[in-house]
């Protein structure tokens, strides 16, 4: 969370923020699969991140801890062939590190151990750990889908007095669906959590655009430039990709959420809506 007292600094971080997600060392690879990894899948990385949810509300941890280990997996992942055994590894070990750089109180390690029933020990933990660092060259602090959503969040609030928390954690549940698919990779964090915004205010007031030229501004995205990531979410809350993982929908069935995920959306987007928003 950013301080208050930054509020007027709010563009001038979001402009860095922007340059910092696009830099190349802080990038997976869109096609690390077909290109690095031959023993480990796309669906396997789903379950892991899925599986991932559930540890990060066994150990209540803030969502920038979750959104920074994937990041981590997926870095690690592009440049490292991995065992299909070891990807539980793997995701135990670099939430740890995100746990450490976010969580003021962080789990220890015997802790991460322990929700794999021991089946993985704290020197291998450890071990892995050295690598994702050196892997990463000890950047761990790049910008997530998470950094971005709080600020489009806020701009598409209709009274910022008064927000929304219908709309502020369907934007949450879109978002961590996309952490499933390996097809959101291609995007920036910044495209993906723009484009969970946009979905949930279609999922909310359907009859309404969506976007706005104040979104535009905020986000830096017109419509038009988030179609393709707007489909893919759209079809994972549809049920259509990942339909067998619920950890997530599970997750936002609470009513602390809302109940975000019985919500349910139309099935289709009018094309209208990725027209240019003019004034």
């Amino acid at each position: 969370m950013i301080p208050r007292c930054v509020f007027p600094m709010f563009s001038d971080i979001y402009e860095y923020l922007h340059m910092m997600e696009k830099e190349i060392k802080r990038r997976p690879l869109a096609d690390y699969m077909e290109k690095i990894q031959g023993d480990v899948s796309a669906p396997m990385r789903a379950i892991l991140d899925d599986w991932l949810v559930e540890v990060a509300e066994e150990y209540k941890l803030v969502s920038e801890t979750l959104y920074l280990a994937i990041s981590y997996i997926d870095r690690f992942l592009s440049m490292n062939p991995l065992s299909r055994q070891r990807l539980q590894l793997l995701g135990i070990s670099s939430m740890h590190i995100a746990s450490k750089y976010e969580e003021i109180s962080p789990p220890h390690v015997e802790d991460f151990c322990y929700i794999t029933a021991n089946t993985n020990t704290p020197d291998q933990v450890v071990s892995l750990e050295a690598q994702i660092l050196e892997t990463v060259k000890f950047d761990l602090g790049n910008p997530t889908i998470k950094t971005f959503l709080m600020r489009f969040t806020r701009a598409a609030q209709d009274n910022p007095k008064n927000p929304n928390l219908h709309m502020e954690f369907r934007g949450c549940y879109l978002a961590e669906l996309s952490l499933l698919d390996y097809g959101c990779l291609k995007f920036f964090p910044s495209v993906v959590a723009a484009s969970a915004v946009y979905l949930a205010r279609f999922t909310i007031k359907p009859k309404k655009h969506p976007w706005s030229l104040s979104q535009q501004e905020h986000s830096h995205y017109k419509p038009s430039d988030l179609k393709e990531c707007v489909g893919i979410i759209h079809e994972l809350q549809l049920n259509k990709r990942e339909s067998s993982l619920q950890a997530i929908r599970d997750k936002y069935k609470q009513h602390k959420f809302k109940c975000m995920a019985t919500m349910t959306c139309p099935s289709e987007i009018p094309a209208e809506y990725f027209d240019d928003v003019e004034e």
